[in-house]
């Protein structure tokens, strides 16, 4: 869904656009600061060309906008990228990988991007990295930030770099972590890195920010640290979303809890795996405040609150419009898994419901979209919850993920473990699983008209697996579909009104 105008963030910058400076390329459209930045773009008037690794289905997206699909980690596939390009964000990070991977292939995506991109003759690169001393800093994390800076600075092509430390918005992984924590636990252990200080951000100032250089030709192959109005302990941080929610949390000052384990344990509570809040945490080994405030010479403006950051992040779920967020782009690569339309051969094993209804196709269609979230999955929410947690135990991809709507759904969405792959509005709705499995496994809603003038609502499980383990599995679960699936479509035809 496009963002409401009203919404957009830009519309009190004090640079001027300058659309006239050619095509422009944002790598990273698909991530939860990309997501965001390209409406501010093109609201703008500018010529824009979005990077993806996988072809998407959902033209509405990006309305009168190129999409190019490209890997970084493939060179050879960043040249027809970057042709013709003038300015492009590099907002690519391999942050989903978690503390074990992340740090080579973003290294070696880095380096296959400066490189093209002086090959084509690219007049500038805008990259969004982190906060930190480079001379003494212990976060694997940001010293990754900090080296791909270097690479990219290593080709011909000037770079704008922007440094931030925490980002807070509806919608993003440490404003989640944050919330969920606050919300789900009474008592909160806190172990001696949650007091280094630490210069939070709201996305709304971050996507200034990137937007304001770009307009600034004075930023070309500057470095800018961007930070909030507050500098905060993250027990502060926690503290403050506590009182504004209104919560009474106990907290609790632990010292001897390491970061692995403190991740491992949020994870269980909040919807980011414990990966990402690795990472994350990671980055508060040492302080991360600003060192200076040169960006604010340059785009003078005044940036909101770590307070108010959480106050808007709350009124844009409680109005239903978080438009990216950080499940857009977890698990690592899941826009190249295969699609159901791509196997070769039908799904090993399918299981089918069917439920003759009088109800119409856009009332029931209207209750299909309301799976997952908040709602959960109806009479036997437990059960789901039961799987999602057992998944989260094995540091999966569980229920507790959420949805980013309860209301409004399209393609590439997450609800709870799944991913809509396809939609066909009163017609379908595709699901496709993301826990683990020893399979690959599809959930798809159909509304059939039938002969006698009423609609045939039909659920129907795939799963396609060639292991023994994957065919233990099924008939495991066997047993379960009659009664998760049977009460999952009545269910949906006794919400619907009409």
């Amino acid at each position: 869904m496009l963002p409401d105008p009203r919404d957009l963030f830009c519309k009190d910058l004090p640079t001027t656009p300058r659309p006239n400076i050619g095509k422009v390329l944002v790598a990273g459209a698909t991530g939860y600061v990309g997501g965001r930045l390209v409406p501010e773009l093109l609201s703008r008037g500018y010529n824009l060309r979005v990077m993806v690794r996988n072809r998407i289905t959902n033209t509405n997206k990006w309305p009168n906008t190129e999409v190019v699909v490209a890997d970084a980690l493939k060179e050879d596939q960043l040249d027809a990228a970057l042709e013709g390009i003038q300015v492009a964000y590099y907002l690519i990070h391999s942050l989903n990988l978690g503390p074990v991977g992340f740090a080579d292939a973003d290294m070696i995506a880095a380096g296959n991007f400066q490189n093209a991109a002086s090959k084509q003759g690219v007049k500038r690169i805008i990259y969004l990295g982190g906060v930190g001393d480079e001379r003494n800093c212990h976060s694997n994390h940001l010293r990754n930030r900090m080296a791909v800076t270097q690479i990219l600075r290593q080709g011909s092509v000037p770079v704008t770099a922007l440094r931030a430390a925490v980002i807070i918005g509806s919608g993003s992984a440490s404003y989640e972590i944050i919330k969920n924590l606050v919300l789900n636990l009474s008592i909160l252990l806190l172990p001696t890195w949650a007091r280094n200080r630490c210069q939070p951000i709201a996305i709304r100032d971050v996507i200034k920010y990137l937007v304001g250089v770009l307009e600034s030709e004075k930023s070309t192959g500057e470095s800018y640290e961007i930070g909030g109005k507050d500098i905060l302990s993250y027990e502060d941080m926690l503290k403050t979303c506590a009182q504004i929610i209104g919560t009474k949390t106990l907290f609790i000052h632990f010292p001897n809890m390491n970061i692995s384990f403190y991740s491992y344990m949020a994870s269980l509570f909040t919807p980011v795996p414990a990966p990402i809040i690795y990472c994350l945490m990671e980055g508060l080994k040492d302080d991360t405040v600003c060192s200076e405030d040169n960006i604010t010479h340059l785009i003078p403006y005044q940036t909101i609150s770590y307070r108010e950051a959480i106050v808007r992040a709350l009124s844009r779920e409680e109005q239903d419009k978080v438009y990216t967020r950080w499940s857009d782009a977890y698990p690592p690569a899941h826009e190249l898994a295969i699609k159901l339309s791509e196997l070769t051969e039908p799904p090993s094993f399918t299981t089918r419901y069917s439920f003759l209804t009088r109800k119409s196709a856009a009332s029931l269609f209207l209750n299909i979209c309301k799976i997952g979230g908040k709602d959960g999955w109806f009479r036997n929410n437990w059960m789901w919850r039961l799987r999602g947690l057992v998944d989260r135990i094995l540091m999966g991809v569980g229920t507790a993920r959420g949805r980013k709507s309860a209301h409004w759904i399209e393609i590439n969405d997450v609800i709870d473990f799944f991913r809509i792959e396809n939609i066909i509005r009163n017609e379908l709705l595709l699901l496709r699983a993301e826990m683990k499995l020893p399979g690959r496994a599809w959930l798809e809603f159909r509304i059939e008209n039938h002969p006698k003038g009423n609609n045939l609502l039909t659920v129907i499980a795939y799963f396609q697996t060639k292991t023994f383990f994957g065919k233990l599995y099924w008939y495991l679960f066997l047993p379960f579909h009659h009664i998760i699936f049977k009460d999952l479509i009545e269910e949906i035809d006794a919400r619907s009104l009409f």
